[in-house]
């Protein structure tokens, strides 16, 4: 890990309607940083990433990019329901719309814009589907064409919210292979409420539930944890075909809270 953050979030403050949703938030991330968040409904955490996305401004605290002088290139996968599937617009075109800022609003995207646009299709795997409108897209095709134009535009910070929604479990064990490859290159942040997965593939997690409160490894995730933070208690259980992660008695020493664990590689119930 970098020993310099890339974003610096310190005692932010953030609120909906004079409510406040979000208090003395404090969050570093580092440039190879694959972070989870996760928490409650209603918590905060999608205000949170509004705020670092900058589409809410903090009412108190504030988020610091690093290095100051550039403005830092986040590139951002939304929740799947806030796309309209009707929108008359194709594969090629939505991977491109990520490199939009490069050009003005009048030119055309160039050769150039093209060719990096094909070699992501690529990389996602949607090879053939160029010209397709999104509305012909599976779950996880969609999900990889959004995906795509997250990082075609090789940002610092790839932000992802709720990114395995609607998706089969079989795309998800290629989403996640995806998102590891990326993370060689960029931070990640991933917001989602399946902890199970969650806990299996990021580096550190952060529950947001009003405040945050972050956990530099998974391995030291507790059960009492999950449930202080969420208010309820919390059994996570393997499912599907993928191997989950399941909370065993846990120990205290030098310092840190860590637990068993074990993987199961079947479907539990």
């Amino acid at each position: 890990m970098s020993s310099a953050p890339i974003i610096e979030i310190k005692n932010l403050s953030a609120a909906y309607d004079g409510r406040t949703v979000l208090h003395d938030v404090n969050l570093n991330l580092y440039k190879h940083d694959f972070l989870g968040i996760i928490g409650p409904n209603g918590g905060g955490k999608t205000t949170l990433i509004k705020c670092i996305l900058g589409l809410l401004k903090p009412t108190g605290g504030e988020i610091i990019f690093h290095p100051a002088h550039a403005p830092m290139s986040i590139g951002y996968l939304p929740q799947y329901n806030s796309i309209d599937r009707k929108f008359p617009i194709t594969v090629e075109e939505v991977i491109l719309s990520g490199l939009s800022s490069q050009k003005s609003l009048t030119s055309r995207f160039t050769a150039e814009h093209r060719t990096k646009a094909k070699a992501v299709i690529a990389r996602m795997g949607l090879e053939g589907m160029e010209h397709r409108p999104i509305g012909a897209l599976s779950g996880g095709q969609m999900q990889r064409a959004l995906l795509g134009r997250a990082i075609i535009s090789d940002p610092e910070v790839v932000i992802l919210d709720e990114p395995s929604t609607y998706i089969d479990k079989r795309f998800e064990a290629r989403l996640y292979e995806l998102l590891t490859e990326i993370n060689k290159e960029c931070a990640i942040i991933l917001v989602s409420h399946d902890i199970g997965t969650i806990l299996q593939q990021v580096k550190s997690v952060a529950c947001v539930n009003e405040t945050l409160d972050y956990h530099p490894s998974t391995e030291c995730v507790t059960g009492e944890w999950l449930e202080r933070n969420f208010n309820c208690p919390i059994e996570l259980l393997g499912h599907g075909t993928l191997p989950h992660r399941i909370l065993g008695e846990h120990r205290h020493g030098n310092g840190c809270c860590c637990h068993q664990s074990k993987e199961a590689g079947k479907p539990n119930s």
